[in-house]
């Protein structure tokens, strides 16, 4: 008979098993990036043509979709700048006579009118593209700058109308003769087609101060206060309603002069007047002083928006 302590002994004992070291898996993380973070230029400029098939779908649809609460609905695009020429013409051109001494002001005022407030347009609108889209800007990774340049391209295939407007009322009214001053016959000829240029110039130029203004506002949100004061001494310096040789003979006129001829805008309005108006090339300085400055502003406004991309988008 057995003790118990042979029992005991003889009863099997558990035994712990050895454990199994874990497999250690390498993973390759060079090729990830941090949500948000700001790509190299190529590489940004890469993704951003990338995604030109959103920009040109996001800008007809938001093209379509503009005004649909009114009754009128797209004719108010061409309706405003009628109604803004119409209140210069009486206020400036009537009123207080500045229509003296201009060949065909009719058609002077609505060319300034209509390419003046299709430029601010795009300007004030890519300028909040960062603050009005806050919401997208944190829900998705993507590149930045394709808002403003949607928001550009918007305003370009919605003034199409407003554009062909302009050109019928130069060729049906823009040479009415205004008390003293003989006008000038309007005949459209080959001279017309410098348009084309001009808008792609004044679109890089328009994109340019859209992206630079748009991280100004993203940053301090109250330079947006600011923008409609800028876009009113703009308008003033362009020689809208009024010619730059009014100034000749006065005191600092040749300072004004100077701040004039060296507006981008005020080139872009002097260029087409002289081609469709009075059927001339325009000087030579007008398109050396537009291209150069629509290329820098672009190209500044470009890197400084895409030096900010990290800061898109961040709560306040």
């Amino acid at each position: 008979m057995a003790t118990p302590t042979a029992e005991r002994s003889a009863a099997p004992t558990h035994v712990d098993e050895p454990r199994q070291a874990g497999h250690v898996v390498q993973l390759d993380g060079s090729s990830l990036v941090r949500v948000g973070a700001r790509p190299r230029l190529l590489d940004y400029v890469q993704r951003l043509w990338a995604f030109r098939h959103f920009i040109i779908y996001d800008s007809h649809s938001k093209v379509q979709t503009a005004n649909s609460n009114d009754a009128m609905g797209r004719v108010w695009m061409v309706v405003n700048p009628i109604l803004s020429g119409l209140a210069y013409f009486l206020v400036f051109g009537l009123l207080l006579d500045l229509s003296r001494g201009i060949s065909n002001f009719i058609g002077y005022l609505i060319i300034g009118v209509f390419m003046f407030r299709y430029t601010t347009s795009a300007v004030s609108s890519g300028a909040s593209s960062m603050v009005s889209n806050q919401s997208v800007v944190q829900a998705f990774n993507f590149p930045r700058a394709s808002l403003p340049f949607a928001i550009n391209v918007r305003e370009l295939f919605a003034n199409v109308p407003m554009l062909i407007v302009m050109a019928l009322l130069v060729i049906t009214i823009g040479d009415i003769p205004l008390a003293d001053t003989p006008p000038t016959p309007v005949s459209v000829d080959w001279l017309w087609l410098f348009i084309f240029p001009v808008l792609a110039l004044n679109f890089l130029l328009s994109t340019g101060l859209g992206m630079l203004l748009a991280r100004a506002v993203s940053a301090y949100t109250d330079v947006k206060h600011m923008i409609s004061f800028g876009m009113r001494i703009w308008f003033y310096t362009s020689a809208v309603f009024f010619t730059v040789d009014r100034f000749a003979g006065s005191p600092g006129g040749e300072y004004i002069e100077f701040v004039m001829y060296h507006n981008p805008m005020f080139c872009v309005l002097d260029i087409i007047r002289s081609t469709w108006l009075y059927g001339e090339m325009a000087d030579p300085y007008r398109w050396v002083v537009l291209t150069v400055s629509s290329v820098c502003i672009f190209i500044i406004g470009f890197l400084v928006f895409w030096h900010g991309e990290e800061k898109y988008g961040r709560e306040r």
